[in-house]
């Protein structure tokens, strides 16, 4: 699963990645949590022909998807992740599969592994080599008994791989960039187009840092939560070598 995770590039970074337009400024976020607001970006109207103005848009959707079907929202689970495996054919996400792919920008994510029914030893996972990358999203707008409309989206996830997998038995799929187009593309893709997009990392993509129990509360947001903390003990042996407040993603 994917429950926390990090966005510590700057917004020119983000965009430039992401091929957005330029995107407002927003701060370091370490300790992104679900029922919090995330960035997204999905595919935009189509450009004339020759514009280089990018098509993709950017959207503040709340991390924590809710099906249109949802009548009490009070008890219906929190969506934060959604299994890739099956998430074409589960009402909760079939239409977000169809209609509303999308991309999360990432520094990283966080994971824990179990331990004797604790919670056990947090990880900072990120990329092996620096920079940012891409979890495969859903967003489904949510039509509240008001009248307001709520932009609501999920993480996928799918099988560790081997480098995750002594930590915990999911990842959230990482798009590679040669693939955003493809896995955007909602009006000439269905699901089963882009099917093979859901799968692992490669291995050694990731590195999983060993950080103190810091990142457990969510009031915890500054960068001291990623620092390396002591390597727990089984780990060295199997491997020598080796509040919940909701928070604005453009709050100063």
């Amino acid at each position: 699963m994917c429950g926390r995770f990090a966005l510590t590039a700057t917004p020119d970074r983000a965009a430039a990645f992401l091929g957005l337009p330029e995107l407002e400024d927003f701060p370091p976020r370490y300790n992104i949590a679900p029922t919090q607001p995330v960035l997204m970006a999905i595919a935009g109207l189509p450009r004339a022909p020759g514009s280089n103005l990018p098509d993709r848009q950017p959207m503040l959707v709340r991390w924590g998807l809710i099906p249109a079907w949802v009548k009490d929202t009070r008890a219906f689970p929190l969506l934060f992740n959604a299994r890739s495996e099956g998430a074409a054919q589960k009402a909760s996400f079939r239409a977000a599969m169809r209609h509303r792919r999308a991309l999360v920008p990432a520094s990283g994510f966080y994971e824990w592994r179990q331990s004797g029914g604790k919670r056990g030893q947090p990880y900072w996972v990120r990329p092996k080599h620096g920079g940012l990358v891409a979890f495969a999203g859903l967003i489904e707008t949510y039509a509240e008994p008001g009248g307001s409309e709520m932009d609501t989206g999920a993480i996928l996830t799918v099988n560790a791989n081997a480098d995750i997998a002594h930590i915990h038995d999911r990842m959230p799929v990482v798009i590679d960039p040669q693939d955003f187009a493809r896995w955007l593309d909602c009006r000439t893709l269905e699901p089963r187009d882009v099917a093979e997009l859901l799968k692992p990392a490669q291995l050694d993509f990731f590195e999983a840092v060993p950080v103190s129990d810091l990142v457990n509360k969510v009031a915890n947001t500054g960068p001291e939560i990623q620092e390396r903390g002591p390597e727990p003990e089984r780990a060295r042996r199997r491997n020598p070598g080796a509040d919940d407040t909701q928070m604005s993603l453009f709050q100063q």
